[in-house]
Protein backbone atom coordinates (compact mmCIF):
# COMPACT_ATOMS: atom_id res chain seq x y z
CA UNK A 1 0.00 0.00 0.00
CA UNK A 2 1.20 3.49 -1.16
CA UNK A 3 1.05 6.06 1.80
CA UNK A 4 -0.77 8.94 1.29
CA UNK A 5 -1.19 12.67 2.24
CA UNK A 6 -3.70 13.32 4.76
CA UNK A 7 -4.45 16.76 3.40
CA UNK A 8 -3.25 18.48 0.29
CA UNK A 9 -1.50 22.48 0.95
CA UNK A 10 -4.30 24.86 -0.45
CA UNK A 11 -1.16 27.29 -0.43
CA UNK A 12 2.16 25.52 -1.60
CA UNK A 13 4.72 26.40 1.95
CA UNK A 14 8.54 27.68 0.98
CA UNK A 15 10.90 25.14 0.52
CA UNK A 16 14.72 25.90 0.99
CA UNK A 17 16.74 23.32 -1.15
CA UNK A 18 20.12 22.68 0.30
CA UNK A 19 23.43 21.56 -1.16
CA UNK A 20 26.05 20.44 0.95
CA UNK A 21 29.34 20.86 -1.35
CA UNK A 22 32.73 19.43 -0.45
CA UNK A 23 35.13 19.24 -3.45
CA UNK A 24 32.88 18.49 -6.10
CA UNK A 25 34.25 19.46 -9.07
CA UNK A 26 32.70 17.00 -11.32
CA UNK A 27 29.32 17.11 -10.19
CA UNK A 28 28.39 20.43 -8.46
CA UNK A 29 27.30 22.13 -12.05
CA UNK A 30 24.83 19.34 -12.64
CA UNK A 31 23.28 19.22 -8.98
CA UNK A 32 22.35 22.86 -9.25
CA UNK A 33 21.24 22.78 -12.68
CA UNK A 34 18.81 20.07 -11.51
CA UNK A 35 17.27 21.11 -8.49
CA UNK A 36 16.98 24.26 -10.32
CA UNK A 37 14.90 22.57 -13.12
CA UNK A 38 12.30 20.91 -10.15
CA UNK A 39 8.75 21.79 -10.44
CA UNK A 40 7.80 24.05 -7.83
CA UNK A 41 6.63 27.76 -8.14
CA UNK A 42 9.99 29.77 -8.09
CA UNK A 43 8.71 32.09 -5.63
CA UNK A 44 8.49 30.13 -3.29
CA UNK A 45 11.68 27.91 -3.54
CA UNK A 46 14.92 28.97 -1.94
CA UNK A 47 18.51 27.14 -3.26
CA UNK A 48 21.90 27.02 -0.52
CA UNK A 49 24.89 26.22 -1.96
CA UNK A 50 26.83 25.38 1.04
CA UNK A 51 30.01 25.06 -0.06
CA UNK A 52 33.14 24.06 1.78
CA UNK A 53 35.29 23.36 -0.79
CA UNK A 54 38.88 24.00 -0.90
CA UNK A 55 39.49 23.36 -4.56
CA UNK A 56 38.27 24.48 -8.37
CA UNK A 57 34.78 23.37 -6.91
CA UNK A 58 34.83 26.94 -5.43
CA UNK A 59 35.02 28.54 -8.77
CA UNK A 60 32.38 26.32 -10.39
CA UNK A 61 29.74 26.56 -8.00
CA UNK A 62 30.15 30.13 -7.63
CA UNK A 63 29.90 30.81 -11.63
CA UNK A 64 26.97 28.24 -11.86
CA UNK A 65 25.02 30.16 -8.28
CA UNK A 66 25.74 33.62 -10.22
CA UNK A 67 24.29 32.26 -13.66
CA UNK A 68 21.09 31.21 -11.96
CA UNK A 69 20.27 33.74 -9.98
CA UNK A 70 20.77 36.21 -12.81
CA UNK A 71 17.88 34.34 -14.51
CA UNK A 72 15.48 34.97 -11.65
CA UNK A 73 16.07 31.89 -9.24
CA UNK A 74 16.39 32.54 -5.43
CA UNK A 75 19.75 31.26 -4.78
CA UNK A 76 22.46 31.47 -2.80
CA UNK A 77 26.08 30.56 -2.21
CA UNK A 78 26.99 30.07 1.15
CA UNK A 79 30.82 29.53 2.87
CA UNK A 80 31.98 29.12 6.09
CA UNK A 81 35.08 29.69 7.56
CA UNK A 82 35.85 26.75 8.74
CA UNK A 83 34.77 23.15 7.93
CA UNK A 84 33.80 22.68 11.55
CA UNK A 85 31.03 20.13 12.01
CA UNK A 86 31.92 19.00 8.09
CA UNK A 87 28.41 18.10 6.47
CA UNK A 88 26.31 18.81 9.89
CA UNK A 89 27.79 21.91 10.03
CA UNK A 90 27.05 23.04 7.46
CA UNK A 91 23.71 21.99 7.28
CA UNK A 92 23.77 23.69 10.50
CA UNK A 93 25.08 26.97 9.13
CA UNK A 94 22.28 26.89 5.96
CA UNK A 95 19.48 26.45 8.38
CA UNK A 96 19.94 29.53 10.59
CA UNK A 97 19.75 31.46 7.03
CA UNK A 98 16.66 29.44 5.46
CA UNK A 99 13.90 31.10 4.32
CA UNK A 100 11.44 27.76 3.95
CA UNK A 101 9.65 25.66 6.32
CA UNK A 102 10.65 22.75 4.99
CA UNK A 103 14.11 22.01 4.17
CA UNK A 104 15.07 19.13 1.39
CA UNK A 105 18.46 17.95 1.10
CA UNK A 106 20.63 16.38 -2.01
CA UNK A 107 23.96 15.37 -1.91
CA UNK A 108 26.09 16.46 -4.86
CA UNK A 109 25.80 13.31 -6.31
CA UNK A 110 22.47 13.12 -6.61
CA UNK A 111 20.02 14.03 -9.66
CA UNK A 112 16.59 14.51 -7.92
CA UNK A 113 13.36 14.10 -10.14
CA UNK A 114 11.59 17.34 -10.91
CA UNK A 115 8.09 16.56 -9.57
CA UNK A 116 10.01 15.64 -6.03
CA UNK A 117 9.03 18.32 -4.35
CA UNK A 118 5.25 17.70 -5.30
CA UNK A 119 5.22 14.62 -4.38
CA UNK A 120 6.54 14.74 -1.13
CA UNK A 121 5.67 18.39 0.24
CA UNK A 122 1.69 17.17 1.15
CA UNK A 123 2.75 14.90 3.62
CA UNK A 124 3.66 17.53 6.08
CA UNK A 125 -0.01 18.40 6.20
CA UNK A 126 0.03 16.28 9.18
CA UNK A 127 1.53 18.38 12.05
CA UNK A 128 3.22 15.02 13.49
CA UNK A 129 4.99 14.55 10.06
CA UNK A 130 8.85 15.24 10.44
CA UNK A 131 10.65 13.73 7.64
CA UNK A 132 9.95 12.30 4.26
CA UNK A 133 12.68 9.99 2.75
CA UNK A 134 12.97 8.80 -1.13
CA UNK A 135 14.01 5.99 -2.24
CA UNK A 136 17.93 5.73 -3.63
CA UNK A 137 18.11 4.92 -7.56
CA UNK A 138 21.90 4.77 -9.44
CA UNK A 139 22.61 6.71 -12.26
CA UNK A 140 25.52 4.60 -12.76
CA UNK A 141 24.42 0.93 -12.32
CA UNK A 142 26.06 -1.18 -15.19
CA UNK A 143 29.28 0.84 -15.17
CA UNK A 144 31.15 -1.86 -13.63
CA UNK A 145 30.91 -5.10 -11.87
CA UNK A 146 31.56 -3.09 -8.67
CA UNK A 147 28.69 -0.89 -9.02
CA UNK A 148 26.58 -3.52 -10.04
CA UNK A 149 27.31 -5.22 -6.54
CA UNK A 150 26.83 -2.16 -4.70
CA UNK A 151 23.37 -1.61 -6.50
CA UNK A 152 21.94 -5.09 -5.14
CA UNK A 153 23.37 -4.17 -1.56
CA UNK A 154 21.63 -0.51 -1.46
CA UNK A 155 18.38 -1.77 -3.24
CA UNK A 156 18.09 -4.40 -0.28
CA UNK A 157 18.50 -1.58 1.82
CA UNK A 158 15.52 0.69 0.46
CA UNK A 159 13.75 -1.80 -0.71
CA UNK A 160 12.98 -4.12 2.39
CA UNK A 161 14.74 -2.84 5.35
CA UNK A 162 13.59 1.01 5.12
CA UNK A 163 9.68 -0.41 3.86
CA UNK A 164 9.74 -2.62 6.57
CA UNK A 165 10.58 -0.77 8.92
CA UNK A 166 8.08 1.81 7.65
CA UNK A 167 5.32 -0.18 7.22
CA UNK A 168 5.69 -1.98 10.76
CA UNK A 169 5.92 1.04 12.64
CA UNK A 170 9.51 0.66 13.61
CA UNK A 171 12.52 3.32 13.72
CA UNK A 172 13.83 4.04 10.59
CA UNK A 173 15.82 6.32 9.42
CA UNK A 174 16.58 9.31 7.26
CA UNK A 175 19.06 8.69 4.60
CA UNK A 176 21.17 12.09 4.70
CA UNK A 177 19.27 13.11 0.80
CA UNK A 178 16.76 13.05 -0.88
CA UNK A 179 14.68 13.63 1.36
CA UNK A 180 12.49 16.90 3.01
CA UNK A 181 12.88 18.29 6.20
CA UNK A 182 10.33 19.94 8.75
CA UNK A 183 12.26 22.66 9.57
CA UNK A 184 10.62 22.66 12.87
CA UNK A 185 11.26 19.38 13.39
CA UNK A 186 15.05 20.05 13.21
CA UNK A 187 14.82 22.86 15.65
CA UNK A 188 12.98 20.80 18.04
CA UNK A 189 15.57 18.19 18.47
CA UNK A 190 18.74 20.17 18.93
CA UNK A 191 19.14 20.88 15.45
CA UNK A 192 21.95 18.77 13.57
CA UNK A 193 24.60 17.35 15.87
CA UNK A 194 28.54 16.15 14.68
CA UNK A 195 29.23 13.89 17.78
CA UNK A 196 28.91 10.93 14.84
CA UNK A 197 29.84 10.56 11.19
CA UNK A 198 26.12 9.80 10.87
CA UNK A 199 23.94 12.69 11.55
CA UNK A 200 21.25 12.26 9.76
CA UNK A 201 20.79 8.53 11.53
CA UNK A 202 21.34 11.28 14.66
CA UNK A 203 18.80 13.22 13.80
CA UNK A 204 16.46 10.79 12.05
CA UNK A 205 16.37 9.02 15.75
CA UNK A 206 16.26 11.78 18.11
CA UNK A 207 12.67 12.99 15.88
CA UNK A 208 11.30 9.77 16.82
CA UNK A 209 11.98 9.81 19.98
CA UNK A 210 10.53 13.46 20.06
CA UNK A 211 7.29 12.03 18.91
CA UNK A 212 8.18 13.02 15.25
CA UNK A 213 6.52 10.84 12.13
CA UNK A 214 8.79 9.66 9.27
CA UNK A 215 7.25 8.97 6.02
CA UNK A 216 9.34 6.14 3.47
CA UNK A 217 8.46 6.55 -0.30
CA UNK A 218 9.56 4.00 -1.83
CA UNK A 219 8.12 4.19 -5.19
CA UNK A 220 9.33 8.18 -5.00
CA UNK A 221 13.01 7.82 -6.74
CA UNK A 222 16.15 10.08 -6.49
CA UNK A 223 19.03 8.69 -8.65
CA UNK A 224 22.47 9.17 -7.83
CA UNK A 225 25.98 7.52 -8.12
CA UNK A 226 27.45 5.20 -7.02
CA UNK A 227 31.45 5.37 -6.01
CA UNK A 228 33.32 3.36 -9.18
CA UNK A 229 36.95 3.20 -6.81
CA UNK A 230 36.75 0.89 -4.09
CA UNK A 231 38.71 2.64 -2.00
CA UNK A 232 35.92 5.51 -1.91
CA UNK A 233 33.54 3.02 -1.26
CA UNK A 234 35.11 1.26 1.42
CA UNK A 235 35.79 4.71 3.11
CA UNK A 236 31.83 5.36 2.67
CA UNK A 237 31.34 2.12 3.96
CA UNK A 238 33.81 2.73 7.14
CA UNK A 239 31.92 6.02 8.04
CA UNK A 240 28.59 4.57 7.64
CA UNK A 241 29.41 1.72 9.75
CA UNK A 242 31.22 3.83 12.60
CA UNK A 243 28.49 6.15 12.41
CA UNK A 244 25.80 3.68 13.08
CA UNK A 245 27.62 2.38 16.39
CA UNK A 246 28.58 6.08 17.49
CA UNK A 247 24.27 6.78 17.14
CA UNK A 248 23.73 3.91 19.56
CA UNK A 249 26.20 4.43 21.93
CA UNK A 250 24.53 7.94 21.94
CA UNK A 251 20.84 7.20 21.39
CA UNK A 252 20.42 3.48 22.12
CA UNK A 253 20.11 3.97 26.05
CA UNK A 254 17.52 6.46 25.64
CA UNK A 255 15.65 4.37 23.25
CA UNK A 256 15.87 1.33 25.55
CA UNK A 257 14.87 3.42 28.92
CA UNK A 258 12.06 4.94 27.21
CA UNK A 259 8.62 4.35 28.62
CA UNK A 260 6.70 5.74 25.21
CA UNK A 261 7.93 3.11 23.21
CA UNK A 262 7.03 -0.62 22.76
CA UNK A 263 8.65 -3.76 23.02
CA UNK A 264 9.25 -4.50 19.82
CA UNK A 265 10.40 -0.61 18.37
CA UNK A 266 12.79 -1.00 21.48
CA UNK A 267 14.05 -4.62 20.14
CA UNK A 268 14.07 -3.50 16.12
CA UNK A 269 16.09 -0.62 16.97
CA UNK A 270 18.49 -2.59 18.91
CA UNK A 271 18.84 -4.51 16.11
CA UNK A 272 19.41 -1.65 13.77
CA UNK A 273 21.54 0.48 15.50
CA UNK A 274 23.79 -2.67 16.77
CA UNK A 275 23.80 -4.37 13.41
CA UNK A 276 27.36 -3.39 12.51
CA UNK A 277 28.47 -5.57 14.80
CA UNK A 278 28.19 -8.43 13.49
CA UNK A 279 31.64 -7.40 11.13
CA UNK A 280 33.45 -8.04 14.56
CA UNK A 281 31.31 -11.83 14.77
CA UNK A 282 32.17 -12.06 11.27
CA UNK A 283 35.86 -11.36 11.82
CA UNK A 284 36.20 -13.50 14.83
CA UNK A 285 34.89 -16.58 12.44
CA UNK A 286 36.97 -16.13 9.70
CA UNK A 287 40.16 -15.99 12.10
CA UNK A 288 39.02 -18.56 13.67
CA UNK A 289 38.33 -21.09 10.52
CA UNK A 290 41.98 -22.33 10.01
CA UNK A 291 42.24 -23.79 13.51
CA UNK A 292 38.63 -25.31 13.56
CA UNK A 293 39.37 -27.04 10.27
CA UNK A 294 42.09 -28.76 11.44
CA UNK A 295 40.03 -29.27 15.15
CA UNK A 296 37.24 -31.01 13.01
CA UNK A 297 39.53 -33.33 10.61
CA UNK A 298 40.97 -34.51 14.18
CA UNK A 299 37.54 -34.84 15.58
CA UNK A 300 36.00 -36.44 13.11
CA UNK A 301 34.36 -34.48 10.49
CA UNK A 302 31.72 -36.78 9.47
CA UNK A 303 30.38 -36.33 13.24
CA UNK A 304 29.79 -32.43 12.93
CA UNK A 305 29.15 -31.67 9.04
CA UNK A 306 25.74 -31.99 8.90
CA UNK A 307 24.97 -29.49 11.98
CA UNK A 308 27.75 -27.54 10.61
CA UNK A 309 26.80 -27.39 7.21
CA UNK A 310 22.99 -26.46 7.91
CA UNK A 311 24.18 -23.88 10.07
CA UNK A 312 25.99 -22.57 7.41
CA UNK A 313 23.67 -22.64 4.83
CA UNK A 314 20.78 -21.21 6.43
CA UNK A 315 22.53 -17.72 7.05
CA UNK A 316 23.65 -17.89 3.62
CA UNK A 317 20.12 -18.81 1.92
CA UNK A 318 18.32 -16.02 3.95
CA UNK A 319 20.88 -13.19 2.60
CA UNK A 320 20.72 -14.65 -1.20
CA UNK A 321 16.75 -14.24 -0.64
CA UNK A 322 17.30 -11.02 0.94
CA UNK A 323 18.38 -9.90 -2.03
CA UNK A 324 16.88 -11.83 -4.52
CA UNK A 325 13.29 -10.39 -3.53
CA UNK A 326 15.29 -6.81 -4.01
CA UNK A 327 16.48 -7.39 -7.44
CA UNK A 328 13.08 -8.91 -8.62
CA UNK A 329 11.35 -5.57 -7.09
CA UNK A 330 13.71 -3.17 -8.84
CA UNK A 331 14.24 -5.00 -12.35
CA UNK A 332 11.41 -6.38 -12.68
CA UNK A 333 11.26 -9.10 -16.23
CA UNK A 334 15.02 -8.13 -16.33
CA UNK A 335 15.73 -9.19 -12.45
CA UNK A 336 17.49 -12.62 -14.30
CA UNK A 337 20.06 -10.67 -15.93
CA UNK A 338 21.17 -9.69 -12.22
CA UNK A 339 21.36 -12.47 -10.52
CA UNK A 340 24.54 -13.76 -11.13
CA UNK A 341 25.73 -10.45 -8.53
CA UNK A 342 24.26 -11.55 -5.90
CA UNK A 343 27.19 -13.74 -4.72
CA UNK A 344 29.93 -10.79 -5.65
CA UNK A 345 27.57 -8.80 -3.27
CA UNK A 346 28.11 -11.31 -0.93
CA UNK A 347 31.40 -11.76 -0.82
CA UNK A 348 32.20 -8.13 -1.19
CA UNK A 349 30.36 -7.87 2.03
CA UNK A 350 32.69 -10.62 3.20
CA UNK A 351 35.99 -8.28 1.89
CA UNK A 352 35.05 -5.32 3.98
CA UNK A 353 34.94 -7.00 7.02
CA UNK A 354 38.32 -5.89 7.77
CA UNK A 355 37.75 -2.10 7.24
CA UNK A 356 34.48 -2.34 8.93
CA UNK A 357 35.43 -3.83 12.07
CA UNK A 358 38.02 -1.13 12.29
CA UNK A 359 35.31 0.90 12.11
CA UNK A 360 33.23 -0.49 14.66
CA UNK A 361 36.65 -0.61 16.90
CA UNK A 362 37.14 3.27 16.50
CA UNK A 363 33.41 3.86 17.50
CA UNK A 364 33.24 1.47 20.46
CA UNK A 365 36.68 3.02 21.52
CA UNK A 366 35.56 6.24 21.48
CA UNK A 367 38.16 7.16 18.53
CA UNK A 368 37.14 10.27 16.77
CA UNK A 369 38.04 10.79 12.91
CA UNK A 370 36.69 13.14 10.27
CA UNK A 371 33.83 13.09 7.90
CA UNK A 372 35.63 11.93 4.94
CA UNK A 373 33.18 12.33 2.13
CA UNK A 374 32.84 10.07 -0.98
CA UNK A 375 35.15 11.27 -4.19
CA UNK A 376 32.42 11.18 -7.36
CA UNK A 377 33.65 11.98 -10.95
CA UNK A 378 30.26 12.05 -12.68
CA UNK A 379 30.66 8.74 -14.19
CA UNK A 380 27.47 7.86 -15.73
CA UNK A 381 28.87 5.43 -18.76
CA UNK A 382 31.98 3.29 -19.56
CA UNK A 383 32.91 5.87 -22.19
CA UNK A 384 34.49 8.49 -19.08
CA UNK A 385 37.94 7.52 -17.59
CA UNK A 386 37.44 8.83 -13.95
CA UNK A 387 41.29 7.69 -13.30
CA UNK A 388 42.57 11.09 -14.94
CA UNK A 389 40.91 13.02 -12.17
CA UNK A 390 41.71 14.38 -8.82
CA UNK A 391 40.24 12.65 -6.00
CA UNK A 392 41.64 9.29 -5.88
CA UNK A 393 41.93 7.92 -2.43
CA UNK A 394 45.25 5.72 -1.29
CA UNK A 395 45.38 2.41 -0.21
CA UNK A 396 45.13 1.45 3.73
CA UNK A 397 47.01 -1.03 5.88
CA UNK A 398 43.97 -2.63 5.46
CA UNK A 399 44.00 -3.74 1.91
CA UNK A 400 46.98 -5.79 2.43
CA UNK A 401 45.77 -7.58 5.31
CA UNK A 402 42.59 -8.22 3.23
CA UNK A 403 45.41 -9.49 0.93
CA UNK A 404 46.62 -11.91 3.24
CA UNK A 405 43.36 -13.45 3.80
CA UNK A 406 42.69 -14.05 0.22
CA UNK A 407 45.67 -16.37 0.05
CA UNK A 408 45.03 -17.68 2.87
CA UNK A 409 41.39 -18.74 2.16
CA UNK A 410 42.94 -19.90 -1.29
CA UNK A 411 45.61 -22.20 0.74
CA UNK A 412 42.84 -23.42 3.13
CA UNK A 413 40.22 -24.25 0.03
CA UNK A 414 43.25 -26.51 -1.13
CA UNK A 415 43.23 -27.74 2.44
CA UNK A 416 39.23 -28.57 2.48
CA UNK A 417 39.62 -30.40 -0.70
CA UNK A 418 42.35 -32.89 0.04
CA UNK A 419 40.81 -33.95 3.20
CA UNK A 420 37.92 -34.12 1.76
CA UNK A 421 35.55 -31.00 3.67
CA UNK A 422 33.97 -30.79 0.33
CA UNK A 423 30.73 -29.34 1.92
CA UNK A 424 32.77 -26.38 2.85
CA UNK A 425 34.65 -25.77 -0.50
CA UNK A 426 31.43 -22.81 -2.33
CA UNK A 427 31.82 -21.05 1.71
CA UNK A 428 35.49 -20.89 1.36
CA UNK A 429 35.79 -20.09 -2.38
CA UNK A 430 33.02 -16.79 -1.70
CA UNK A 431 34.77 -15.96 1.28
CA UNK A 432 38.61 -16.05 -0.66
CA UNK A 433 36.84 -13.85 -3.99
CA UNK A 434 35.75 -11.15 -1.52
CA UNK A 435 39.00 -10.57 -0.36
CA UNK A 436 41.28 -10.53 -3.17
CA UNK A 437 38.88 -8.86 -5.14
CA UNK A 438 38.19 -6.42 -2.51
CA UNK A 439 42.04 -5.88 -2.04
CA UNK A 440 43.19 -6.37 -5.51
CA UNK A 441 40.72 -3.62 -6.79
CA UNK A 442 41.92 -1.51 -4.02
CA UNK A 443 45.56 -1.76 -5.05
CA UNK A 444 44.33 -0.84 -8.95
CA UNK A 445 42.08 1.84 -8.56
CA UNK A 446 45.39 3.64 -6.22
CA UNK A 447 47.24 3.48 -9.13
CA UNK A 448 47.65 6.66 -11.68
CA UNK A 449 46.04 6.81 -14.01
CA UNK A 450 44.74 3.29 -15.07
CA UNK A 451 40.89 2.27 -15.64
CA UNK A 452 39.42 -0.92 -14.18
Amino acid sequence: MIPKPTAYFRSLPKVTIQLPIYNEQYVVERIIKSVCEIEYPRELLEIQVLDDSTDLTIDIANTCVEKFRSSGFNIHYIRRDSRIGFKAGALSEGLLRAEGDYIAIFDADFIPPRNFLKETINYFTDPKVGIVQARWAHLNLNYSTLTQAQSILLDGHFLIEQTSRFYGGMFFNFNGTAGVLRKECIESVGGWQHDTLTEDLDLSYRAQLDGWRLIYLKDIVAKAELPVDMNAFKSQQHRWVKGGIQTAKKLLPQVLSSKKLSLSIKTEAAFHLLGNLSYILLLLLIVFMAPMAYFWRSYGWENIIFLNLIAVSSGTLSIVRFYLIAIREIHKDEWTNYLKYIPLAMAIGIGLVINNSKAVLEALLGKSSEFRRTPKFAVTNKDRNWRKGSYIPKNELSTFIELGLGIMFVILTYYAVSVGLIGWIPFLILIQIGFIYTSVLSILHSLPRTRV
